[in-house]
């Protein structure tokens, strides 16, 4: 016998990325941390933590209720690359555990979050290169670049939990170092693809959309990566040599993240502004505040590692920057699932 779903077609539908909105409040909490703003960090840690709980209980739902749903999501290769956003904001709750001394369960979110990723990583590649049958290069938008996200996510994780281990703590830091080169190479792969696409083939104005952020956040959270495994613990000689040639990219990848924000803005403003496309609210907009967050992090820990004032500057305008950002969003969605029950209660018998 058939269940009735009717009234459950938001659950159906839910984009597959809302954990980008754990991720936002996350990265801010620990930018507010490192600039000296507990309470601000504290109130971003706990409404994180809150919704990544929120967040993960529907999508369990969903899971058993819609599993076609689910697995169409997951087969897709516009959007099996979105599903990496629960590796990385299962390490961001990781490292707010960490900081509020949860040392254990901040591992179990690391554990968690590799075996997510390994997965996923297999299985995104294996969508895109078995069911892609149109082999556009159209399939490509800033989305994919969650899965950077998600692999440097094990990184910043991996080098706080390192230090844990003791006599096995090298184990954990050569793992890492993979990760954070396996993470620059699918960067370079992905970002040149995209940017293949949005310079030389037809876009529409609705092909510029939320997600292209995440080609900044991508390189921010890679430059943060970075200066995780520059200032940790030199566990093997080995290791410890590479330091001026990590230094080095991080460098590279700040820079690199900074000459996209102001080309990303420039889209926005002649999407809505020029094009006239209305504004709304829309889930993607989540993968704008993270990217501007890690990039405040990214910029503070830059300034400590380089010992260079100015970027500790920046950092102090991005967490505003962010902050308001993260402010509109949320109340955006607010009104939109307001204005959702609102409609359901009026079209019900």
């Amino acid at each position: 016998m058939l269940k009735d779903y009717h009234g459950l077609d938001w659950l159906k539908n839910l984009y597959p990325g809302y954990f980008t909105l754990t991720m936002a409040s996350g990265i801010i909490s620990i930018a507010a941390d490192m600039l000296d703003m507990p309470r601000f960090s504290e109130a971003f840690a706990l409404f994180s933590l809150t919704s990544w709980c929120l967040i993960f209980s529907l999508y369990t739902w969903r899971l058993f209720v819609f599993p076609a749903a689910v697995l169409e999501n997951l087969l897709n290769p516009r959007t099996t690359f979105i599903f990496f956003s629960f590796v990385a904001a299962t390490d961001i709750a990781g490292l707010l555990l960490f900081d509020f001394g949860w040392h254990t369960t901040s591992m179990v979110c690391w554990v968690l979050a590799f075996l997510a990723w390994t997965g996923l990583l297999y299985c995104s590649f294996g969508v895109l290169t078995l069911r892609h049958p149109e082999r556009k290069a159209d399939v490509v938008h800033g989305g994919w670049l969650i899965s950077i996200v998600g692999t440097q996510s094990l990184v910043l994780l991996g080098a706080k939990l390192a230090p844990l281990l003791g006599e096995y703590a090298s184990y954990l830091m050569f793992e890492v170092f993979l990760l954070w080169g396996l993470g620059l190479i699918l960067y370079a792969i992905f970002v040149t693809l995209f940017c293949y696409r949005i310079f030389f083939l037809g876009m529409k104005a609705a092909d510029y959309n939320p997600l292209m952020w995440v080609i900044m956040g991508a390189t921010a959270i890679s430059a943060n990566a970075g200066s995780a495994l520059s200032s940790g613990p030199p566990v093997i000689p080995f290791l410890d040599a590479l330091r001026p040639m990590v230094d080095g990219v991080i460098m590279l990848c700040w820079s690199w993240a900074t000459w996209w924000i102001p080309l990303l803005v420039i889209l926005g403003l002649w999407k809505h502004g020029f094009m006239r496309v209305p504004l709304k609210y829309e889930p993607t907009q989540w993968s704008i505040v993270f990217p501007l967050g890690m990039y405040t992090v990214a910029s503070c820990r830059l300034s400590i590692t380089a010992d260079f004032a100015p970027l500790y500057w920046i950092a102090q305008l991005m967490i505003w920057v962010a902050s308001a950002a993260w402010l509109l969003v949320i109340v955006a969605m607010l009104v939109s699932i307001f204005k959702g029950i609102r409609g359901q209660l009026a079209t019900s018998p």
